[in-house]
């Protein structure tokens, strides 16, 4: 038996997310059909980070188990060839078995996209969040670097959560503006349940003088979801990599 890693990009809108669901088409799901036909064989790919429904990724990776013969680096070709034009393998190769992305340290980097203006632009609706209020971009890159460094961010999480702990590293965070397009970029060990989606939505409380960029500060100390803002819209969020540390 071989273990595959494959790294995976995906428009998420007219998915439940990347995990398996019962009653609606998951990233999952259309990967595991796309095997079956590849190999005959019933194979289940486990992810390393199971973004939500609407979500995207330019570089989620997964495994899977399989007898098949096909060269590791073939795969991604032969998928590509039998997965729908929204969902599509970047890499393969092979890995030890019994290998996984998530027992592994790692560094995930998601970025939240905003377009800050009066009309929207339909070219980027799939992935970008249309915000039409006036933002200040500065305030909110301000607000960003509260989130650096190692914290309880019970605050910034689903109540849905259910990770057993709380406390992430953040490396980076910061926002970026070009042109009319706002870049909420945020680097770190680790994200919990809704978590960038939250610290994203409480900057654009900030970037629209709801709040100050020092009450980030405050939300973090209180450990309670409700000091925080809203949960961001899906759409505007993107999986952009996972690196995995070496030795790890």
């Amino acid at each position: 038996m071989r273990r595959i890693m494959l790294s995976i990009a995906y428009d998420g809108t007219e998915y439940a997310g990347f995990q398996l669901q019962k009653n609606a088409l998951s990233i999952e799901e259309v990967v595991n059909r796309a095997l079956l036909e590849l190999t005959g064989e019933e194979i289940k790919i486990s992810g390393a980070s199971r973004t939500d429904a609407g979500v995207h990724a330019l570089g989620n990776l997964a495994v899977f188990d399989t007898e098949s013969r096909i060269p590791a680096e073939k795969f991604g070709y032969a998928l590509n060839e039998r997965l729908p034009e929204d969902v599509k393998i970047q890499w393969s190769n092979e890995v030890e078995p019994g290998w996984h992305p998530r027992k592994q340290k790692s560094r995930k980097t998601y970025e939240y996209r905003i377009l800050n203006r009066a009309m929207p632009e339909p070219n980027v609706r799939h992935n970008t969040f249309h915000y039409h209020y006036a933002l200040d971009a500065e305030a909110m890159n301000e607000a960003a670097s509260y989130f650096i460094g190692e914290h309880d961010f019970t605050s910034f999480a689903s109540i849905h959560s259910t990770a057993e702990t709380r406390t992430r590293t953040i490396y980076v965070a910061k926002v970026v503006k070009q042109q009319d397009t706002l870049t909420f970029r945020v680097t770190g060990s680790g994200f919990l349940y809704n978590m960038v989606r939250i610290m994203a939505g409480t900057l654009i409380e900030v970037g629209s003088g709801k709040r100050k960029p020092e009450e980030i500060k405050t939300i973090l100390q209180g450990k309670d979801r409700n000091l925080a803002g809203p949960t961001a819209p899906a759409c505007g969020l993107t999986l952009m990599q996972i690196e995995l540390e070496e030795n790890s």
